[in-house]
């Protein structure tokens, strides 16, 4: 067997190596590969969690039979959604636009709930990567959901 390891050129000196060049290796590309990928998780996870509970709060402020009652029905909705994607229920923000305005005008607007009216619901969610300090914050997805009220409701 030593002959074999002579004729291919692998001296004593050298046994055990591969292990170590493996280690290496698995540290320097697998590691930053595993944290490239739970990072993009995570942003991915904020994009459902605020498109699902956009939709959700739609759903239920639309079909509210007042502003009050779908508001309450609205935080309930929409934090549900984001529980369920695992994210934070404290990094959701809830706002309303109207028709035809993005999301960048939401804030200022409250729906009144009467028949025929259309507003966007936004729901903003603060997206953490891990390893990273609370403090960066900057990570943001935005989920928007259009509420079309039935103009022919009971009431």
């Amino acid at each position: 067997m030593s002959w074999v390891r002579a004729r291919l050129g692998q001296a004593a000196g050298e046994r055990g190596s591969a292990l170590v060049e493996f280690v290496f290796i698995a540290i320097v590309v697998f590691v930053p590969l595993v944290y490239i990928v739970a990072g993009f998780s995570a942003v991915q996870r904020g994009v459902f969690a605020s498109t699902a509970a956009a939709r959700e709060d739609g759903r239920a402020m639309g079909t509210a039979p007042d502003p009050a009652t779908g508001a309450a029905r609205a935080a309930v909705a929409a934090r549900l959604a984001v529980e369920d994607q695992s994210v934070d229920a404290t990094d959701v923000r809830l706002a309303y636009a109207p028709a035809g305005a993005g999301c960048d005008a939401a804030g200022s607007y409250a729906p009144t709930l009467t028949p025929g009216e259309e507003f966007s619901v936004c729901v903003t969610v603060t997206v953490r990567i891990p390893l990273l300090p609370e403090f960066i914050d900057a990570n943001t997805a935005t989920g928007q959901f259009l509420v079309e009220r039935d103009r022919y409701v009971d009431g």
